[in-house]
């Protein structure tokens, strides 16, 4: 009997623990740190929080969903449906709630990890799978005499829902995907809204809308409606895979849509102005909005381009010094998504580290393997992150990949799977020189690099290339151990 770990409940995580269950895996433990599932959807709560991909698509292939309430499902009703899967699919007595695990490491003589939780105890596991994401530690811009505030400030992956807006200065750092969402919920409440922008996003119109009640009994009860509904966003999604990977001339028709969506919401020229994009289109993260350009037309909002030079107790000062009284400090400042894994320790073999080894960038074998790591799959890994379509589908080739390698492992032909240093040196080669093809390195500064400007979050082609890479496990990619070595000789295969 093999036993595998999970660390995570989100979307990878349970995806991992109801495939692994189909597949006859019964000794599957998940730890997850909160006390509820849900992953980066039950951690953001901000006013406003909602997907920026169609529910059809955002939703596990083996759980379909035909009653979301609206096409872009918000963030209650997702978390909901991952509860909902949780319970369906019998992973919640695998779950080992408020267990935050500190440190993995992997035992060469047993073949085996070893866990450390928080307060002491330790766990053993033949497998371990890592499901914490990419969006799960909040990053804090380094801004001079932040620490210094006296007001109120919060980060929005954190939000302060005791806290009344109603009334005060606020301060909005960060105009990325989240600051899109809860600028509009809080503005119209606020007393003054700043909004310090450092760079204007590629904000597109949101094609929104809510489901009448005969669409969703449709979409349950006429068969292959939901799939279809669920194949025509998916391939509508892809097709700008090209324009964003391969020619960015081919987003031609996309920057007509933003320039004639800007024109129709913004009548001022200098605002207009300064919500111009100046970075390619793709290089960040593309944004969808019905109210983000209303938002910042109402009368006590500001959009502020100056940098921030300084942060008083009860104000911020910007380069061209002017001083702006501030009540509370929203940072919509995003996450340390090129951190992966942390804060955990990771150990390997040797006594390896996989943050020393990370120390220029991450990489993994699709995505989802390290050299060095035997027994070790990472989800929503190093470049595998999309710039156009649903992660979910890449976190559902992973975990196909994955529940192969586990079977493989339990037809005791090997006691661990390490995939040589060579094939991931290839495969991150290759992945290096398709992105510096793309539109990712168009010379912006953006959450997909790290300070060294190596991208190694985003995935630089379609999604279809990606599952056909990870269709089939290739059991000579890897360096395995034995399963049995002879008597007396304790030897193993080296990576």
């Amino acid at each position: 009997m093999i036993s595998v770990a999970i660390i995570g409940s989100g979307f990878g995580g349970l995806a991992a623990a109801v495939r692994l269950k189909q597949a006859g895996v019964i000794d599957l433990v998940l730890f997850e740190k909160s006390d509820d599932v849900g992953g980066v959807w039950r951690e953001n709560t901000y006013p406003g929080a909602a997907c920026d991909v169609p529910s059809h698509l955002y939703s596990l292939s083996f759980a379909p969903k035909p009653d979301w309430s609206r096409r872009f499902a918000p963030q209650a009703e997702i978390h909901a449906y991952l509860r909902d899967v949780a319970r369906d699919f019998g992973v919640l007595p695998h779950i080992r709630f408020g267990t935050e695990v500190l440190a993995a490491a992997f035992d060469e003589d047993t073949a085996r990890w070893r866990l450390t939780l928080a307060g002491g105890a330790e766990h053993e596991a033949d497998v371990l799978i890592t499901a914490t994401g990419q969006l799960s530690r909040p990053s804090r811009p380094d801004v001079p005499g932040l620490d210094s505030f006296e007001g109120t400030l919060f980060h929005s992956a954190q939000w302060n829902h005791e806290h009344d807006l109603t009334g005060e200065k606020v301060a909005v750092l960060g105009t990325g995907a989240s600051a899109i969402q809860f600028v509009p919920a809080i503005a119209p409440r606020t007393g003054s809204l700043a909004v310090f922008q450092r760079s204007a996003p590629w904000v597109f119109p949101k094609n929104d809308r809510a489901y009448r009640t005969r669409a969703k009994a449709a979409f349950a009860r006429v068969p292959g409606l939901l799939r279809a509904s669920r194949a025509v966003t998916y391939v509508t999604n892809e097709l700008r895979s090209l324009g964003i990977n391969t020619d960015d001339r081919l987003l031609a028709t996309h920057r007509a849509v933003y320039r004639k969506h800007l024109a129709a919401s913004v009548a001022d020229p200098v605002l207009r102005a300064k919500l111009t994009p100046t970075d390619p289109i793709g290089c960040k993260r593309i944004l969808l909005s019905n109210d983000w350009y209303a938002a910042l037309q109402l009368p006590q909002v500001e959009v502020v381009t100056d940098r921030i030079t300084e942060v008083r107790p009860h104000s911020i000062v910007t380069a061209d010094g002017a001083e702006r009284e501030v009540d509370t400090i929203v940072l919509g400042t995003g996450f340390t998504a090129t951190d992966f894994l942390a804060p955990m320790r990771i150990t390997g073999r040797g006594g390896r580290d996989l943050h020393e080894q990370w120390a220029d960038g991450a990489s993994a074998y699709l995505g989802t393997v390290v050299p060095g790591f035997p027994n070790l799959f990472v989800l929503y890994g190093p470049n595998t992150n999309l710039g156009h379509n649903s992660i979910i589908f890449m976190l559902e080739a992973q975990v196909r990949w994955v529940v192969q390698a586990v079977q493989h492992l339990r037809q005791g032909s090997a006691r661990w799977l390490d995939v040589r240093r060579d094939v991931a040196e290839a495969f991150d080669g290759w992945i290096q020189r398709r992105v510096r093809g793309t539109v990712f390195a168009g010379g912006c500064r953006s959450w997909y690099l790290t300070e060294s400007g190596r991208n190694t979050q985003n995935w630089p082609a379609s999604t279809l290339t990606f599952r056909r890479r990870l269709h089939r496990l290739r059991p000579e990619d890897f360096a395995a151990a034995p399963a049995a070595a002879p008597a007396g000789d304790d030897r193993v295969a080296q990576a």
